[in-house]
């Protein structure tokens, strides 16, 4: 019972935490992200370390459902209607975006020492994007135009091509260090991002035709929830990207569910509480002492990366003839970087132990970066785009 008490306080007490962001959001300007980030640092073990540990046995579970709903929704981002529009900039801009950014922090560490796998490798980790923190960012900011539109197509796809990059430059490093895994590396590449394809079809055709033909309300919000929880079911078992598999299933439902788009407003009604407790017990993860572990390596990755955003979307932009508002703050809005780089730089590590220090040490101490300040950028990103 002792348990059951406190796991209801802290839920309590952290969700209450998320409710009285919104209200100092307004007054400060800060994204709620931010806020919620940093709220979880200060209660976490790096600051004053009151969340009881079994807080952190939740954060797992948290993150995949809560990821499943910012992937659903951004699927609906993937409609025919939008892509007719602004499809032909989220290929361009996303392609130039994840090749840039890959090559640019690839180039730059070799450059200052690392072996060129390790330096490829850490490269395609860049090229992963934040979809949870930069579609708060958006819903926040209430703006609705083409380059919000443009963002949100490409924070959807992003992680399809950082998942083929990573998988390549898996491939890379076990031909560089003598691994002779390289073949199983590219097909368990390939099947993480084909599967993902497959799965959300599978579940995103039949869930288009057969949800919200009873009525509104509760039916829809039950057969949404069941069908987003056992994509992420399925996705975990068939050892694909939940993430992936979640937008796919949204595109399926968003073109092909003519008869209603009511399972997207009922999930848009109840998200928010778990992105509440995601970002604040992310915070609470956070480890400030690896930002002094990533010395002079760290500071050009986070440069490199940075530089390889903005050329790489300045470029893929300008192939299409982007208006310029989105060659010119597109890079800047795709600043935050979170969970997806980490779970592929813990793949890395696990596939290749000699080089388990030096990846994880400049992936966390970086994502500490771009967790904090990248919403930040975000923010200032698509405000100044829209003043364009």
């Amino acid at each position: 019972m002792e348990n059951t008490g406190t796991i209801l306080l802290t839920l309590g007490a952290i969700l209450f935490l998320g409710f009285a962001t919104d209200e100092l959001g307004r007054r400060t300007r800060l994204p709620r992200v931010t806020l919620l980030l940093v709220f979880g640092l200060i209660i976490g073990p790096s600051a004053a370390n009151i969340l009881p540990e079994i807080s952190y046995q939740w954060l797992p579970l948290i993150t995949e459902v809560a990821l499943l709903m910012v992937g659903f929704l951004l699927g609906e981002k993937l409609s025919t209607a939008k892509l007719n529009t602004n499809g032909r900039y989220v290929l361009a801009v996303s392609v130039g975006e994840s090749l840039g950014t890959a090559i640019a922090v690839s180039v730059g560490l070799f450059l200052v020492g690392l072996p060129l796998g390790i330096a490829v490798v850490l490269g395609a980790i860049a090229a992963a994007s934040a979809p949870a923190a930069t579609l708060d960012v958006i819903d926040e900011l209430r703006i609705r135009n083409k380059f919000v539109d443009t963002l949100e197509g490409v924070v959807a796809v992003d992680d399809a091509w950082g998942l083929l990059l990573f998988s390549f430059a898996l491939v890379v490093v076990g031909l560089t260090v003598g691994n002779g895994e390289q073949n199983h590396i590219f097909l368990s590449g390939l099947w993480e991002v084909g599967g993902s394809l497959i799965l959300g079809v599978l579940i995103g055709v039949p869930m288009a035709y057969l949800t919200g033909r009873i009525r509104s309300g509760s039916p829809t919000l039950i057969e949404a929830l069941a069908l987003v929880f056992i994509c992420g079911g399925l996705a975990e078992l068939l050892e694909v990207s939940f993430l992936l598999t979640a937008i796919v299933m949204g595109m399926m439902v968003a073109n092909l569910a003519k008869h209603h788009d009511r399972p997207f407003h009922a999930i848009e009604g109840i998200e928010r509480p778990f992105l509440i407790l995601f970002f604040i017990l992310a915070g609470a993860s956070v480890n400030l002492a690896s930002l002094w572990d990533i010395g002079l390596i760290g500071l050009v990755y986070i440069l490199c990366r940075l530089i390889g955003m903005f050329v790489g979307c300045y470029l893929g932009g300008a192939a299409v003839h982007a208006p310029d508002n989105i060659k010119h703050w597109m890079g800047l809005a795709l600043t935050p970087q979170a969970g997806v780089a980490m779970g592929m730089a813990l793949i890395a590590a696990e596939r290749f132990p000699e080089y388990k220090e030096l990846i994880l040490s400049i992936v966390i101490g970086t994502t500490v970066v771009f967790e904090l300040l990248g919403p930040l950028a975000s923010r200032w990103a698509i405000v100044r785009a829209s003043r364009e």
